[in-house]
């Protein structure tokens, strides 16, 4: 396993390149009047919400819609046989694709000889954008209907005559919550639901050995399983995934699954291994720093080394500008000193991470030799990082042993 570089580098605090100092400067003071962030909105809103059914004579027509005439009775007609479809599909949801918009439904049968067929069939429909994704609608167009066949089930609510006047108003409300809130709470009548838009996200990436957890956000311990309380503790935003399975005693399989798991709820978030040997270069985002004051404040209060003094945010900045290629963290705490500054090198490191704001930069070892073994350790494809985790060495002296080797060669990315 690899042991942590600790040595912790302090000198005399020397004065960064008037260019950095400069720009620092320039951006810090640029956008000054700046900042409000803007309240955020769904990425694909609901367009219409409409209730069609099978009429006994006149066939599939649409009861009602909000907005009202949104859906021309052309459009309708030219897919009205792919959304008051065949019984094999009936209770799965389906989605209709058009050049402008995108209908999702799905289709319920009511059978009870109190119909003029013996059966009721009817379609609760949303409409979005082509281009939007409405995977996170299906479970909400499931359930509304469900909610519809319970009310027609147990009082005509659909069937009867005065329908269009009292679906209107839910629709509309089902429309607007939805768009506005992303939830909707449905209490008339002699039932009630509750809509939820929730979004379906991409499985996360396998988790490695050597990549470091660290919580975004507290989580109550109830909420969790047996293996995720065991391995909580060790979750310090410093401990790689192998050693987080040796303090904990967890099989690291079961760890990778439980951080993975995590990862995927957005409660954790994995960052670079921390040592005093690694290399940082900023991202665009680093203006971000220069012109948001909310990201400057939540800044400012990660990275200082203590709570009763914060550091100046023009510091914090130009030790993120001074990141580049071949300036190690050990560099950086000799040529400005973090702690006179106030500043936890390894909060800013973090911070800078998360926010995006620097990236790491990667050596990979390639062997230009003969030995087979070798080329295959060194294939350019696994970092220092990985190597060191998988060999139980340190970062110190894997780096000095291929210094020693002259036919292998660095890849910096």
């Amino acid at each position: 396993m690899m042991k942590e570089d600790e040595d912790h580098c302090e000198g005399i605090p020397l004065d960064v390149s008037e260019a950095v100092a400069a720009v620092a400067d320039d951006l810090l003071l640029e956008n000054h009047l700046i900042t409000s962030l803007s309240k955020h909105k769904q990425d694909c809103p609901i367009r219409c919400i409409f209730l069609c059914e099978f009429h006994h004579t006149a066939g599939p027509i649409i009861t009602c819609q909000v907005p009202e005439n949104f859906i021309s009775k052309e459009l309708f007609d030219s897919v009205s046989v792919y959304i008051i479809t065949k019984p094999e599909l009936l209770r799965s949801t389906i989605t209709v694709t058009l050049i402008d918009y995108k209908i999702l439904g799905c289709p319920v049968r009511i059978n009870d000889k109190k119909y003029a067929r013996n059966a009721f069939y009817f379609n609760l429909c949303f409409v979005c954008d082509s281009t939007s994704r409405t995977v996170h609608y299906e479970p909400l167009v499931t359930k509304l209907s469900d909610y519809l066949m319970a009310l027609e089930i147990e009082n005509n609510f659909l069937s009867e005559g005065s329908a269009p006047a009292k679906l209107i108003p839910l629709l509309k409300q089902v429309l607007e919550d939805l768009n506005n809130k992303g939830e909707c709470a449905l209490i008339g009548g002699p039932t009630a639901t509750h809509l939820k838009v929730v979004r379906v996200r991409s499985d996360p990436p396998l988790v490695a050995d050597h990549q470091v957890p660290i919580f975004l956000k507290a989580v109550p311990t109830r909420e969790w399983d047996l293996t995720t309380q065991q391995v909580a503790p060790y979750i310090d935003g410093f401990n790689h995934v192998a050693r987080i399975a040796a303090l904990a005693d967890v099989e690291n399989n079961l760890v990778k699954a439980c951080v993975q798991n995590l990862v995927y709820y957005r409660v954790v978030a994995l960052v670079p291994l921390f040592q005093y040997s690694n290399v940082y270069c900023p991202t665009s985002k680093l203006k971000l720093l220069a012109q948001d004051f909310e990201l400057q404040n939540k800044c400012t209060q990660y990275v200082a080394k203590s709570s009763r003094q914060l550091p100046n945010i023009r510091d914090v900045f130009r030790m993120y500008a001074a990141m580049t290629r071949g300036t190690t963290i050990r560099d950086l705490c000799t040529r400005f000193n973090p702690s006179y500054l106030n500043v936890n090198e390894r909060k800013l490191v973090q911070f800078g991470i998360l926010e995006e704001l620097i990236k790491r930069v990667n050596k990979y070892p390639v062997y230009m030799g003969d030995n087979a073994e070798l080329q295959k350790s060194f294939s350019g494809a696994s970092s220092l990082d990985e190597i060191c985790c998988a060999a139980g060495i340190n970062a110190q002296q894997l780096e000095d042993h291929l210094e020693r080797d002259h036919s292998i060669i660095l890849l910096w990315k």
